[in-house]
């Protein structure tokens, strides 16, 4: 597979920030966030914000938008280099974020369909998010992976991959010191898995990357984020809101838990498919670990986690819900952009010329 990227868009200054990151910007918020963040040097990247929010057909699948807020949720995570650990709290930066993520979380709730919250009970909010995982019918990206995908595809489904799984758990883990009692030791519980249990070679990061490496690719991260379309930075980039934003506690904890539950088989059949398609134990360990794993923690997400916090916080269960509906919405426009591609002859992949 060869991936040829966009052109470069030079920032307002006229330089290409491309020099200092692996990625470029899609547009003109993007370039400015990315010159501030990079240069340190302060841009009108709100003003201009603020007009693309308003002039955005759609902002889930706006490159630039998307772009702009994921490298600002970077600055956060410690992602890049490049970003000038002092700026993650500059107040320009924050209110170009507020003005994005605002957008984009009342987009979200407009398009996401939330069902009718149960009783704040633990049984009955478990029931009621196992009932939406199960009868999610967004596409199956994981049997077409098992049955159909070529060698081409599999690398593209890594490629897209990578941009959350290269830092898998840590949009999860900004909702630990917010909780409280049991739905924080049961949080800790899934993530403590997630890192590793105190080996780093176990980290899912770790195994990822290793995934990674086996299959020829490129295991740095965000290596990838030039690749990547609008619709994955935003399935990052909703959990990353959730995360980072305390009054959305409820919505990154039933993020977790529809994501939990909806990963112990299709992370079966992406093993089957990528040992079909001769891949070894270096790049399957990753999904075979999965399997397990999450068969637990889906348990654990379900009841003690949402369902716990649900009957502390019964003020919490709407956005609960909202978070499970988000990562099942917005995860599945990923799966179908890539499906869609696929069914076309085409690459999912921006600017990619896939062989």
């Amino acid at each position: 597979m060869s991936v040829t990227l966009a052109s470069p868009l030079t920032t307002p200054a006229g330089r290409d920030v491309a020099a200092d990151l692996a990625f470029r910007a899609r547009g003109p918020v993007s370039a400015a966030v990315l010159e501030h963040l990079v240069d340190g040097v302060p841009t009108a990247h709100t003003v201009l914000a603020d007009a693309a929010v308003a002039a955005s057909a759609d902002i889930e699948r706006d490159d630039d938008l998307q772009l702009a807020l994921f490298a600002l949720y970077a600055s956060s995570y410690g992602a890049f280099a490049a970003f000038h650990a002092d700026l993650e709290w500059d107040p320009g930066l924050i209110a170009t974020r507020r003005v994005i993520e605002t957008a984009f979380e009342r987009s979200l709730r407009r398009s996401v369909e939330v069902p009718e919250p149960p009783a704040p009970t633990a049984d009955a909010v478990a029931r009621a998010l196992f009932a939406m995982t199960g009868a999610d019918t967004g596409p199956s990206l994981s049997r077409h992976l098992a049955r159909k995908a070529t060698l081409d595809q599999a690398h593209e489904f890594l490629v897209q991959r990578s941009i959350y799984t290269l830092r898998e758990a840590d949009p999860h883990s900004w909702a630990i010191p917010r909780l409280t009692g049991r739905p924080k030791a049961a949080l800790v519980e899934i993530q403590s898995d997630e890192y590793g249990g105190g080996r780093p070679d176990r980290v899912h990061a770790a195994l990822f990357a290793r995934a990674i490496r086996g299959s020829g690719l490129d295991d740095a991260y965000g290596a990838y984020v030039d690749a990547v379309p609008a619709v994955t930075l935003a399935s990052l980039n909703t959990m990353s809101m959730f995360g980072l934003n305390r009054r959305l506690l409820g919505a990154i904890v039933g993020h977790l838990a529809a994501f939990e539950m909806t990963s112990s088989i299709p992370n079966r059949l992406y093993a089957e498919g990528l040992r079909r398609l001769g891949f070894g134990d270096d790049v399957c360990e990753y999904f075979d670990e999965h399997v397990e794993a999450d068969a637990v923690h889906e348990q654990i997400a379900g009841h003690d986690l949402a369902g716990a916090l649900a009957e502390d916080r019964p003020d919490l269960l709407g956005d609960i819900l909202f978070g499970a509906a988000a990562c099942l919405d917005v995860d599945a426009r990923v799966g179908q952009h890539m499906l869609d591609a696929w069914s076309r002859g085409e690459s999912s992949l921006r600017g990619a010329d896939a062989r």
